[in-house]
């Protein structure tokens, strides 16, 4: 069973929409074990913005993203713009050699950063519930980079 950490935003009613599809795609998937996502596992103890929070939070991600076997990213943000979190989570997973699954749903280009660091380009959360997390096959993003 593969663990996953799950990074994606969650601002607004759209993106909270889509990295729940994302969270019931996992689930529905039998290779999937741990689902970390950081959405469901807000600290709720501390003040949200205070410099305690802020600390907790931080070293809560990171630790779970080294205790993930694959991180899964939502890149769609606004526009063709990845969120600042989550694209921190691609480099930090990337430099710990963890495979990354891109979800990139709009059509909309992708960072060259993002596109060159994957394992694997998916378009539709449907395709996690598929996707085959024991082998980890291959594919890459060929559309418009910048």
């Amino acid at each position: 069973m593969t663990n996953i950490y799950l990074a994606g935003p969650f601002f607004d009613d759209e993106q909270i929409e889509r990295i729940g599809r994302a969270e019931a795609a996992l689930a529905a998937n039998p290779q999937v074990g741990r689902v970390f996502s950081p959405r469901k596992n807000e600290i709720r103890d501390l003040t949200l913005g205070t410099p305690k929070w802020s600390d907790a939070t931080f070293k809560m991600d990171v630790r779970e993203i080294d205790q993930a076997d694959v991180v899964v990213a939502l890149i769609d943000y606004v526009d063709d713009q990845v969120d600042s979190g989550t694209a921190f989570e691609i480099g930090y997973a990337y430099h710990s050699q963890k495979p990354l699954v891109i979800l990139h749903e709009k059509d909309t280009k992708v960072n060259l950063m993002l596109s060159e660091s994957l394992t694997a380009y998916l378009q539709s959360t449907d395709a996690l519930k598929t996707y085959d997390f024991a082998t980890l096959p291959t594919s890459r993003y060929d559309g418009p980079v910048f």
